[in-house]
């Protein structure tokens, strides 16, 4: 089994790459999904393919066993399949083609895999247990989604143009005192709709830094 104490967390940037699901059930239409919300280029092989994958006009499917050969020319692929066997085998390919793949519920055959992930625009949270608890880590990610709010978009939103604007007029983001900005009350500001008052105070606190 691998080490997946020792796991190194990246987000992985697949808009426009071709990717592979094999699987055509549940589990594999969530991997659809989100694969498709990051721009992805997608494939899926499975014998039985449901419904759902198959309204996705922008997804292309062979319904049938999977082959070998399936797998090349793809950056990722997923095995989200009923089967031991053919998850193993999916692995064992990818291996050997030096493709990154994760078998859906099954940490052993798995180069990476997936973590439960809480979205707000660019601001991106991931729990991950390594495999060990799937049902842990969607409901942690559960727990996130009730505290971050909408407000954290917004908030991320203000900060960044103040960083760009920085660059832009030659100084460095990186000696701004940012953590007084972020423990102010500006995240309550936008909570009230006080947007304006929001933005003045991360002047205020940069400012002064």
């Amino acid at each position: 089994m691998a080490d997946l104490d020792t796991a190194y967390p990246v987000n992985l940037l697949v808009a426009g790459r071709p990717c592979l699901v094999v699987g055509g059930g549940t589990v594999a239409a969530r991997k659809v999904e989100g694969l498709l919300a990051c721009g992805a280029l997608l494939h899926v092989v499975s014998p039985v393919v449901d419904d759902e994958i198959r309204g996705w006009p922008e997804v292309t499917v062979d319904k049938r066993p999977y082959r070998k050969g399936d797998i090349e020319g793809c950056r990722l692929v997923i095995s989200a399949t009923d089967s031991a066997e053919v998850n193993r085998a999916v692995y064992d390919d990818c291996e050997a083609a030096g493709i990154w793949v994760c078998g859906a519920d099954d940490p052993d055959h798995c180069s990476f895999t997936l973590p439960s992930v809480v979205r707000r625009a660019s601001l991106v949270v991931t729990v991950s247990t390594g495999g060990r608890s799937p049902a842990m880590a969607r409901w942690l990610r559960e727990q996130l989604e009730s505290q971050i709010g909408p407000e954290y978009e917004v908030l991320l939103d203000l900060v960044a143009r103040h960083r760009a604007v920085a660059k832009a007029d030659g100084r460095s983001p990186a000696y701004a005192d940012w953590q007084k900005a972020l423990d102010s009350d500006m995240l309550d500001l936008i909570r009230t709709g006080d947007l304006e008052s929001a933005r003045k105070r991360l002047e205020t606190c940069l400012s002064s830094s």
